[in-house]
């Protein structure tokens, strides 16, 4: 797809238009499109809820597979007035370009998460492993090669309270290796799209969470810091719902900042909103800060937070879908060009460990299967072929509770920052690992290899080309092994509930961290702590 510059007005980047989306860029804490026009999200949130899928495999509906869907939909997101749609999961191997077609026509944008309910980051037994950088890479490659893909979110509340922070150092390994992996394609010719996190509305991490995304190396940081928030309810206020707060908090990020869901309903459910919000956040109280949000949501589902009803094969606008429209169609944000904007804030500085962030500054490595491989390859002992997954818990949990040197190389503690090499491997090939480890630690002991039949004795192979790698891997795995835990907690000093607002909670649409249970968690569900914080 050409580029057209385009020579819209900021007004006019608001609405839908003609010509070939110009791709939008980021400059500092702002959206710009290539032509150098600010650029304000005015989004919704466009996905049916998880299970309502026809494919058993999937679970969920991808909402731009379907081309007849997109025909009946797109021309009710264009009338509404958005000019982005967030989509929580699609198909990486699905066509989506008729829907993407229709979507550049009627001047709508996408930001897609990379999850999908069964593979993403789950807050209960976090990993970065190969099987879901696949799956990421699998979404980047689908849908950007399509102009008007602003980025995607890594995560979506994955890190939902204080009791699992450990789980953001997950997902900003994946917004690190996502952002390589999207700037390897830069230097091939490819554009820049941004790598984001959506984040819940939580008083006693959202500091935190906030600084932690944004700090640190910049090739690992947030591109944009998506907000859900919730918390302006029916007749309220900029000061009342604690707009004036999140405005004074981020008035200082690095980086764009946006609602990646909004539109509390209560009182009155979806019908009863007002919209006073959307005023609001349009406003020039908060133009200089916030670029824009995205309405939760198209689809009236059972939770009450839709837009439009949607039958067979009818789709009929609510009443509140009016008010909103309205409200959208009214809204003139005060804004800049491009050239004339000098970004001058600064990447936020990072979170002590406290009760309530247990996350260092070190991230989980990057998923290399090549790697994984070449270990498998390298080992003497390894699992049955007929070894069931409902098998592995068991055995890790007897290895790593007599033999902790063994399970070294799949550590991971995210309060120390120390990380085995072999923990993004898939689980089958750590169990490997650690079998093997422990065969050798019991000095090879035919006995050793075992495990009633669960563990086999095999040639050990290394190929020339895995010397290398295996070898800083070992390392690896030495320093693991004798990394400890400080005697010492930081209090956090950046830590702060200050920009705490009234908190509303709604139910989620496909929040990964509640529904995604995969391999790791069921061989962590076998071994407790002492897989989990070796």
């Amino acid at each position: 797809m050409g580029f057209l510059r385009s020579a819209l007005t900021t007004s006019l980047v608001l609405t839908s238009n003609a010509v070939a989306l110009d791709p939008i860029i980021m400059k500092g804490s702002k959206f710009f499109t290539k032509s150098g026009d600010q650029f304000f999200i005015k989004g919704v949130a466009y996905q049916q809820e998880a299970g309502g899928g026809s494919d058993s495999k999937n679970k969920y509906v991808d909402p731009l597979a379907d081309e007849d869907t997109c025909k009946r939909d797109i021309p009710l997101l264009e009338k509404l007035g958005v000019n982005t749609i967030r989509t929580y999961a699609i198909d990486p191997k699905a066509d989506h370009s008729a829907c993407m077609s229709m979507l550049d026509k009627a001047g709508i944008y996408v930001v897609a998460d990379l999850g999908e309910p069964a593979l993403s980051i789950n807050r209960d037994s976090p990993a970065w492993n190969v099987e879901l950088f696949d799956r990421y890479k699998g979404v980047v490659d689908n849908l950007g090669k399509y102009e008007n893909v602003i980025g995607f979110f890594a995560g979506n509340e994955v890190t939902n309270n204080n009791t699992n922070t450990d789980a953001s150092a997950y997902v900003k390994a994946a917004t690190r290796d996502v952002k390589k992996y999207i700037s390897d394609k830069q230097k091939n010719g490819g554009r820049w799209m941004g790598v984001g996190y959506a984040a819940n509305d939580d008083a006693e991490i959202r500091a935190n969470m906030a600084q932690y995304f944004n700090c640190g190396e910049q090739d690992s940081a947030i591109d944009f810091w998506g907000y859900n928030i919730y918390s302006w309810c029916g007749k309220s206020s900029f000061t009342e719902s604690g707009y004036d707060v999140q405005v004074k908090f981020f008035s200082n990020f690095s980086v764009p900042v946006f609602f990646a869901e909004y539109g509390c309903n209560a009182p009155g459910g979806a019908e009863g909103r007002l919209w006073d919000d959307t005023t609001a956040l349009y406003s020039s109280q908060m133009t200089g800060v916030f670029n824009g949000g995205i309405v939760y949501m198209f689809h009236e589902e059972e939770n009450d937070y839709g837009l439009v009803k949607v039958s067979g094969n009818s789709a009929n606008p609510m009443k509140n879908y009016k008010v909103l429209q309205s409200k959208l169609a009214d809204v003139k944000p005060s804004s800049t060009s491009m050239a004339a904007y000098n970004p001058t804030n600064s990447p936020a500085a990072c979170p002590a460990i406290s009760d309530n962030w247990k996350v260092a500054g070190a991230l989980p490595p990057t998923p290399d299967s090549d790697l994984c491989d070449c270990m498998v390859s390298s080992l003497s002992c390894v699992p049955a072929d007929d070894l069931a997954e409902k098998e592995y818990g068991d055995i890790f949990g007897y290895i790593c509770k007599n033999d902790a040197a063994a399970c070294a190389g799949i550590k991971h503690d995210t309060e120390t920052g120390v990380y085995g090499p072999y923990g993004m491997c898939n689980a089958k090939d750590q169990l490997a690992h650690v079998l093997n480890a422990y065969y050798v630690n019991q000095n090879s002991a035919p006995d050793a290899c075992d495990f009633n039949g669960a563990a086999k004795l095999v040639s050990a192979k290394v190929d020339s080309s895995c010397q290398s790698s295996l070898a800083k891997a070992n390392s690896a795995v030495a320093v693991a092994a004798t990394a400890t835990a400080g005697s010492a907690v930081a209090s956090s000093t950046s830590e702060s509930t200050e920009n705490a607002a009234p908190a509303f909670v709604r139910t989620p649409l496909l929040a990964m961290g509640d529904v995604a249970v995969g391999l790791y968690m069921l061989v962590a569900m076998g071994v407790g702590a002492g897989m989990v914080m070796l």
